[in-house]
């Protein structure tokens, strides 16, 4: 009661007005229209395409339900998608539809049927080969006549499974799963895929999409506080009706009064609301930090780590979020004990991972997070861990063991495999190390260290480089690979070896066989010279050869015969020749070393691809592996890997890639895993048949017993059908390797051709009986014995099973399974072939822990040898370590299993970046632990935070308990990584992150709109300034808010601040290269659209990084080269897109709202390499609609002015200005001042990113009334260029970092006059004016107003120094846009502001400070001073011939802009009251 009593008389001192509750709200709405959440379960086909259907089927006629509650349908979506997910994966779909995270995937598709376009009122239609149906009557009909190209599938289109044959027509449905239309065509086309006569694509359309769009999240608003040093901040008075539902923050702790508690007193309400404003402005008065208080990272963290651990969270989301007003933290003492631990801790982490104090980072699970990239999209981190997750949790790994088997490197595929070149049958031609032409070389290894020129080739006696040659002297090809060998080997470039590949039968005649007269010729002048003679003579002997003919047996004697007329031929190349020695080798080693078809050539064991083994191409190929290999040897030797002492062939070939034989099947890096994780429980056989592949794969674990002996890192499984030769081959090969390496085990599948019976399945059966009844040892042999031709053969005759048992098999156990063993196992196990394998009847397979080989082709072999490099593959992955893992675990009776199932699951999982072990000295006073809930699967996150920091901001809004912990179950670890001294205040701004973790209802069942980002509460005083930080892909604008988002005060303001903005645009970004220079092409232009409207946007590619950026939403786009010199001169070679690389269009698929970054090469034309792009002075009409173009303002008054406009076409004066805030868009009174003094047509340009709604309707009015044109241009500040966190600094650098890529390349000239200007002049005049050679003109600062010397910061210090005798230049500028592009100005800009912006003191007033630094590199031509008054610097008497007056700020007297305005330009009050009447 004491408590309501004190309460009631502080009420009574706060003054009794009650006011509506003020704020701020931010709301972010995609620009396509709502998409059905039934559709939005796309994330269930990234689970695998068999999900998919089988979710499809599930959900067929759902759409029924629609007429309950929005609430209960979407709960019955989630109960229907439950049956296919687990627990998990149902929280994170929710999650994904919270997010609308796959709105983008279905609106693609509903672009792709749009571009085909849909028949009238269809609900749904299917398209099939070009034409197009809304009836399944017409599939017949239209079948028949589907002729001409396939159409195009995309990547993540939806392929009905099925016999995929390439052969048959493809029909694609657009429809909405759920409705009776989708249904009926659904039933027809699937029946067709399983007879085979169609492959059948799903593409989801609506056809009558909700008009209303969705709110997005995963992005942060920030309020920021402005300085009030000048007011700069409209007086017009706002009408608004905006009314916002505010719902309460939950930060509801003020100067030690706990509102969540008081609201139990609903009688106190209104005066509760007073007190706490009264409260909030005491804490919120913001004064100056005093130099001692700034321990304010402590003191933060102090009173974050005393508080109870569940709020723990909250609150340090409060005190990042809302830091301005927490002033009462520097009364927060620090405990010793915390600091030192703090200090420890961050020793610690700096050695280990170096992280600092004040960095912030995130991990989970290990994996480093970098939250610029994953902002919302953590979503996808969590996704493909929770399959390893569930595996390990499924196979009963817990604790610390998941931890230490997900640390595990998993070695990365490698993609070049070398094969080992140490072998008897390579016929070497030198040796650098030991022949004496070499002898004049160092020996040293440290000599690769030593600088040379690049491109020279170091002369070193070691065996660096190895080139080999497999050749079959009789190919056309031959000769000159063989005249090319001898080149090298005159320039004394590489070791050079031959393996030639010729007839290996016994008895042959050298004399009918050309290839093998041509080995022993070679032997004969090896023996008789030496291998270098024998070489030149072989070039010879090929110089012989005709054009388009093959060595013959003749051209061999003759030859023999005139250079070694002594020579007796018989004993040469006869039959009995004495010159036949190893003439096998060479064929044997090919076959064995499994290389692809002759010529080949390897370096350093890596095999060439055919395009490089072309003699015109090798040459220069080898001089580039040179390169490259020397590389990488100066890194070994430098590394100490490499010592004098050490052999460089041996060193080569024990790296990891080498192989004994190359198998492209083994080696290839498109690798495919079963899912071992599941835990059947049930043996039924005839529930076999219906369960998913899973619990099929586990059932047949389960079940499979092996020839094995101990615990074994490695598991086969072979599969075929064993009454065909093929499958007692591949299995006989798996027995002798099993003999061999004791790291295996093998078990047995049955494929068999025909439905399994008793009497065709004998062989199996006697297999799998004796894998039951027998030892091991005995088993294997026997089944040995029993897999050779000649048992078979006994078999067919009609032998018994039993007369085949051998010695010590206990012959009475196996011949009571064997009579008794049903064949119901096979069934499941042909069943299994089937459905998870996808094998044909009677096909071959090996699977090696959970990898799947296969189907081998009909005479594909599987030798012994590619059992030995299948294992070394597998057990260089992780089975070795896994195995390790294991013995620790100490599981003994399943350990082969466990071993076989973690590798699968961790194998399998996508190759991210390596996982670090972060971990604390201590943790008691500076690390916030929280557990995870028992039992169940969780994620280890580890947050390393400083508490008042921009990162905090975000991260605590993703750890707070609403967001990862609602999600998944998380065992948690926050550090408090405080910055111990700070300079300044550290947070200047508010802060939300607008996540929520599941879809929002409201009370009345609807959904609720979607998340907003709330300010409530905030100080009145301070001004602020709104900004968007969103995702690096968005391109957001303001679509409605009556206040002025730049300048919010709130004290005038009597309600909610509504600002309402939109996702206009998805970004494609990409780089782009001449493939023959390696370096960007400059002003090269793309276009973007679609197949019905192929120029929608356009760009030009930047010399920094070959960067483009070109806007776009959801959906299939064609990028092109612009027609014109683009078009002329340069073709699309190849890129990292959606379509196949020799597609004439580049297809761009964007179907997310993560970014997408394209790379892609160009090449010149080859009757156009030696013209250059920037050249040629005319483009072609029509160009850009714009780089960002707008152009729904391009309104021109009347017919007749159009005409005349076109013959003056080049006449117009482009005028190019930036305004944000309803100030500086209120002085915009600048382009009437211009249209008043000028008689040429004129162009406005604005930058478009910062303006607000209302300028946007006012500006179409002023067209209208004032007959000019106007373009908005827009352009995304690229990740790569150093980011600017001030709204008004990043202004700045629009105004001079992207000049050459903001405007279409039709404008040459263009002039910058600033918002707050008054034009007294024609501005023609300064259009027309001789820039004498340099790329833009600026007018001096003035001189003239000697009171203001004090303020002149550019006449000391480095100003001073650097300009020299020159001028600084400031505001108004004229730019030769030409002549810019030419000389690569807005790439040496971007150039210098990189190397300076990283040191946040200089550039302070970026736009002027950063072209008056590169004077040198990027001249400026000084303007006439009547260019630019500005009462500031120029005296009284100069204002009489200014062209131009600006209203610049004075350090003096600090006027606000409207005064001044006023009382300095006379003209400006008539200008404003017209515009405002307007």
């Amino acid at each position: 009661m004491r408590s309501v009593i004190v309460l009631s008389l502080l009420l009574l001192n706060i003054n009794q007005v009650i006011s509506a509750p003020k704020g701020v709200t931010a709301s972010l709405k995609a620009k396509w229209s709502m998409t059905p959440f039934l559709l939005e379960t796309e994330f269930i086909g990234e689970d695998g395409n068999e999900k998919f259907w089988q979710f499809v089927d599930t959900v067929k006629e759902l759409t029924v339900y629609k007429h309950g509650s929005v609430r209960s349908y979407y709960n019955l979506i989630i109960k229907k998608a439950g049956q296919f997910l687990t627990d998990l994966q149902v929280n994170l779909l929710k999650f994904a539809l919270a997010l609308r995270s796959y709105s983008p995937t279905v609106h693609a598709s509903q672009q792709i049927a749009k571009d085909e376009p849909p028949p009238e009122a269809c609900p749904a239609f299917v398209s099939i080969h070009g034409q197009h149906s809304c009836s399944t009557k017409d599939i017949k009909k239209l079948l028949k006549a589907a002729a001409g190209p396939k159409p195009y599938l995309y990547k993540n289109d939806h392929t009905y499974p099925g016999v995929n044959k390439t052969d048959v027509p493809v029909v694609i449905l657009y429809a909405e799963i759920g409705t009776k239309k989708f249904t009926s065509f659904h039933k027809v086309l699937s029946e067709k895929v399983e007879k085979g006569t169609l492959t059948y694509v799903l593409r989801h359309f609506v056809a009558n999409p909700k008009p209303q769009k969705m709110l997005l999240s995963g992005y942060g608003v920030e309020l920021a506080i402005k300085s009030t040093e000048y007011k700069a901040v409209d007086d017009t008075e706002v009408k608004s009706k905006t009314v916002i539902n505010v719902e309460d923050d939950d930060n509801d702790e003020v100067q030690g009064f706990f509102f969540g508690t008081l609201k139990s007193h609903p009688e106190l309400q209104e005066h509760l609301v007073e007190l706490r404003k009264h409260l909030l402005e005491s804490t919120n008065d913001m004064a100056p930090l005093k130099v001692w208080e700034m321990q304010l990272s402590f003191q933060a963290a102090s009173r974050i780590m005393s508080a109870p651990k569940f709020d723990a969270l909250k609150l340090l989301r409060d005190l990042s979020q809302n830091f301005p007003s927490k002033a009462s933290l520097t009364r927060v003492a620090v405990k010793q004990e915390m600091r030192k631990e703090i200090e420890e801790n961050q020793k610690h982490l700096s050695e280990t991972i170096g992280v600092h104090p004040g960095d912030c980072e995130l991990f989970i699970n290990g994996l480093h997070i970098d939250l610029d990239i994953h902002n919302p999209f953590i979503l996808d981190i969590l996704k493909s861990e929770a399959k390893v997750l569930e595996g390990l949790h499924n196979l009963g790994i817990k604790g610390e063991h998941q931890d230490k088997l997900l640390r595990l490197p998993v070695n990365a595929v490698d993609d070049s495999y070398a094969l080992d070149i140490r072998h008897p049958a390579i016929m070497w031609i030198n040796d650098i190390e030991n022949d004496l032409m070499y002898r004049s070389w160092p020996t040293g290894v440290q000599e690769l260290l030593r600088a040379t020129f690049p491109g020279v080739i170091r002369q070193i006696r070691r065996n660096f480089f190895n080139l080999v040659l497999f050749l079959d002297p009789l190919q056309e090809e031959s000769g000159e690979l063989v005249k090319l060998a001898e080149l090298f080997h005159k320039h004394k470039i590489p070791l050079i070896g031959f393996v030639f590949v010729v007839n290996t039968k016994d008895e042959i005649d050298g004399f009918s066989d050309a290839g093998v007269g041509f080995y022993r010729l070679l032997n004969y002048i090896a023996d008789e010279y030496d291998l270098p003679q024998a070489l030149m003579s072989v070039v010879s002997l090929y110089s012989k050869v005709d054009v388009g003919e093959t060595l013959s047996a003749d051209t061999i004697t003759a030859y023999l015969k005139r250079k070694f007329p002594k020579a007796n031929s018989e004993r040469i190349l006869g039959v009995e020749s004495e010159y036949d020695d190893k003439r096998k080798d060479g064929a044997l080693f090919y076959k064995k070393s499994g290389l692809g078809a002759l010529p080949l050539a390897l370096f350093n064991g890596v095999p060439l691809s055919p395009y490089e083994m072309d003699p015109e191409e090798l040459e220069t190929v080898i001089l580039q592996r040179i390169m490259d290999t020397t590389t990488a040897f100066q890194r070994a030797v430098f590394m100490g890997q490499l010592s004098e002492g050490s052999d460089v062939v041996d060193y080569l070939m024990e790296q990891a890639n080498v192989v004994p034989r190359m198998n492209p099947l083994i080696l290839s890096s498109d690798r495919k895993y079963l899912d071992l994780t599941a835990t059947p429980d049930w043996e039924d056989t005839y529930m076999f048949s219906y369960v998913d592949t899973r619990d099929k794969t586990a059932v047949i674990a389960k079940r499979m017993k092996y020839f094995e002996d101990g615990m074994t890192p490695v598991t086969l499984w072979v599969v075929g059908d064993f009454q065909k030769v093929s499958g007692r081959k591949l299995l006989l090969s798996a027995l002798k390797h099993l003999k061999a390496s004791p790291g295996v085990r093998v078990g047995v599948i049955d494929n068999p051709s025909e439905k399994p019976y008793d009497d065709n399945t004998v062989l199996y059966k006697a297999i799998w009986a004796s894998l039951l009844t027998q030892k091991n040892k005995a088993a294997a042999e026997f089944v040995h014995k029993l897999l050779k031709e000649e048992s078979s053969q006994l078999l067919q005759q009609g032998t018994k099973m039993k007369d085949l048992l051998m010695q010590g098999m206990d012959m009475d156990a196996f011949e009571k399974k064997f009579n008794t063993l049903e064949v119901d196992f096979i069934r499941t196990q042909q069943l299994f072939c089937q459905d998870v394998l996808k094998l044909n009847p009677g096909q071959c397979a090996v699977i090696s822990n959970g990898r799947i080989l296969g189907p081998f082709e009909e005479q594909e072999e599987f030798t012994v040898e590619d059992f030995h490099l299948l294992e070394k593959i597998t057990l260089s992955g992780s089975a070795e370590k896994v195995k390790a893992r294991v013995k620790q675990m100490g599981m003994k009776p399943k350990a082969s299993d466990l071993v076989m199932k973690v590798d699968a699951l961790l194998t399998a999982a996508p190759k991210g970046e390596v996982r670090r072990d972060v971990h604390f000295i201590k943790d008691t006073h500076s690390v916030l632990n929280l557990s995870p809930r028992e039992n169940e699967v969780f994620y280890d996150v580890v947050a390393i935070v400083d508490p008042l920091t921009r990162e905090a901001q975000k991260i605590s809004s993703l750890l707070t308990l609403q967001v990862l912990s609602q999600v998944v179950n998380v065992r948690l670890q926050v550090f408090m990584n405080c910055r111990a001294k700070l300079s300044e205040m550290p947070l200047k701004s508010f802060y939300r992150f607008v996540l929520e973790p599941d879809v929002i209802f409201l009370a009345n069942d609807t959904v609720s709109p979607g998340p907003v980002a709330r300010f409530m509460e905030l100080p009145e005083t301070p001004l602020l300034t709104l900004n968007m930080i969103t995702p690096e892909s968005w391109m957001v604008q303001a679509v409605r808010s009556p206040y002025d988002l730049d300048n919010i005060h709130l004290q005038e303001v009597n309600r909610v601040v509504a600002a309402e903005f939109e996702l206009e645009h998805l970004l494609l970004e990409g780089h782009c290269f001449d493939l023959s220079t390696g370096q960007p092409p400059r002003g090269l232009q793309f276009t973007l659209g679609m197949s019905r409207d192929p120029l929608m946007y356009d760009t030009i590619v930047m010399a920094n990084l070959g960067y483009f950026q070109l806007k776009a939403n959801p959906g299939a786009w064609i990028l092109r080269l612009r027609k014109g010199r683009s078009e002329e001169i340069y073709q699309i070679l190849h890129d990292g897109t959606d379509s196949p690389a020799d597609a004439g269009d580049v297809i761009v698929v964007l179907n997310s709202f993560h970014s997408k970054i394209i790379k892609v090469r160009v090449q010149k034309k080859a009757d156009k390499l030696g013209e250059d792009l920037l050249s040629e002075a005319s483009e072609s009409k029509g160009i850009w609609e714009s780089i960002a173009v707008w152009s729904t303002f391009e309104k021109t008054g009347g017919g007749s002015k159009k005409d005349d406009r076109e013959k003056k076409k080049d006449d117009v004066l482009n005028i190019f200005s930036v305004a944000s805030g309803h100030l500086y868009e209120r002085f915009l009174i600048m382009m009437l001042s211009v249209l008043r003094h000028t008689q040429t047509p004129v162009k406005f340009w604005f930058l478009k990113n910062y303006l607000s709604p209302s300028f946007k309707d006012t500006i179409s009015h002023m067209v209208e009334s004032y007959d000019f044109q106007c373009e908005l241009v827009q352009y995304k500040w690229p990740r790569w260029l150093h980011q600017q966190t001030e709204k008004q600094r990043i202004i700045w650098g629009y105004k001079i970092l992207f000049l050459d890529v903001l405007f279409p390349l039709a404008v040459d000239k263009i002039i910058f006059v600033d918002a707050d200007q008054i034009v007294r002049a024609d501005l023609k005049e300064l259009r027309d004016l001789d820039l004498e050679g340099a790329p833009y003109g600026y007018t001096p600062f003035c001189d003239s107003r000697r009171e203001m010397e004090g303020y002149r910061f550019w006449k000391t210090g480095y100003w001073a120094s650097h300009l020299g005798h020159r001028k600084y230049h400031i505001a108004l500028y004229v730019v030769d846009l030409k002549k810019f592009r030419k000389i690569a100005a807005g790439d040496r800009l971007r150039g210098q502001y990189q190397a300076l912006s990283q040191d946040p003191n200089s550039l302070s007033n970026l736009d002027q400070d950063l072209p008056n630094n590169m004077i040198h590199q990027v001249a400026i031509k000084s303007l006439p001073q009547e260019w630019l008054w500005c009462e500031t610097w120029c005296d009284d008497t100069s204002k009489t011939t200014a062209k131009t007056i600006d209203l610049c700020n004075n350090p003096m007297t600090k006027e606000p802009k409207l005064v001044a305005a006023a009382r300095i330009v006379p003209e400006w009050v008539e200008y404003d009251r017209e515009i405002k009447e307007l």
